[in-house]
């Protein structure tokens, strides 16, 4: 299985209250199609489950130099026998992604010091050893995914909801069920798009009349289990909303020409 390297894309995160969870999904599934990577065809919901690495200060929690750039994850979708070892980056809200998958046995390689350089996730475990990353916690939810594209490229809309999370001291997955129910049912909308904001998102956007903010799943599980005081709220001050970027002239929705790859 090859490595994966995702484009840098745009992502903007809205906070979105009960209330608007309905219309919001309403309006996806009005405007967009199912995600052509879900293996169940028929649905647009699936699980996913995610164990967060940092460091015993919690460096990547608290942004500490390079460490507030990316993120590194063993992701789950599904109740799939494999996972995707992933390395997450951001910067200026532009967002990359490397990851590989790998069968549910070569976790066990990322309990071993040793590096085995002919693995394929031997990049990843390379980046554990070195940055002293261990398993913090396990956040799991359900997403609904759509997507379709516009004349500067694909768009993608998700919708994470019953978001909950576990505390964790060794590597391995726990069962979603239980742990600390965050949001309080509210849910996370992420927008994903390239080089400008699409039309039909800041429709979207205007008509739920909710504000993008830097949400995380990771820094609000952290604050909720008791792992860390509260630094910032779940969205920070001054966040812009949708009508502030620039160049969103109107562009129709059709269907998806290029890929994101599932779950970018």
């Amino acid at each position: 299985m090859a490595v994966e390297k995702k484009d840098f894309t745009y992502e903007m995160k809205f906070l979105l209250p009960k209330l608007c969870i309905e219309p919001a999904l309403a309006w996806a599934r009005a405007n967009l199609i199912i995600d052509p990577h879900i293996h169940d065809a028929k649905s647009d919901c699936y699980r996913v489950t995610s164990i967060y690495f940092d460091t015993p200060a919690l460096d990547t929690y608290r942004r500490t130099g390079s460490y507030g750039r990316s993120k590194y994850r063993v992701r789950r979708y599904a109740s799939e026998e494999s996972v995707f070892l992933e390395r997450k980056m951001k910067t200026r809200g532009i967002v990359g992604k490397k990851r590989v998958r790998v069968p549910d046995e070569d976790l066990a390689k990322l309990l071993v010091t040793d590096v085995d350089p002919n693995w394929i996730g031997c990049w990843f475990h390379r980046r554990l050893m070195v940055r002293d990353l261990r398993p913090r916690c396990q956040i799991s939810y359900e997403r609904v995914a759509r997507v379709g594209s516009s004349t500067t490229g694909p768009i993608r809309l998700t919708l994470d909801r019953n978001v909950r999370a576990h505390k964790l001291d060794q590597l391995g997955f726990v069962v979603p069920d239980g742990g600390t129910s965050l949001l309080d049912g509210d849910a996370i909308l992420e927008l994903k798009y390239q080089e400008s904001l699409p039309a039909p998102f800041k429709q979207l956007a205007d008509h739920l009349g909710v504000k993008s903010g830097a949400v995380s799943k990771y820094r609000l599980s952290i604050e909720a289990m008791g792992m860390a005081p509260k630094i910032n709220g779940h969205v920070h001050p001054g966040a812009a909303d949708a009508s502030s970027v620039v160049d969103h002239g109107a562009r129709n929705v059709a269907m998806p020409q290029a890929d994101f790859g599932s779950a970018i």
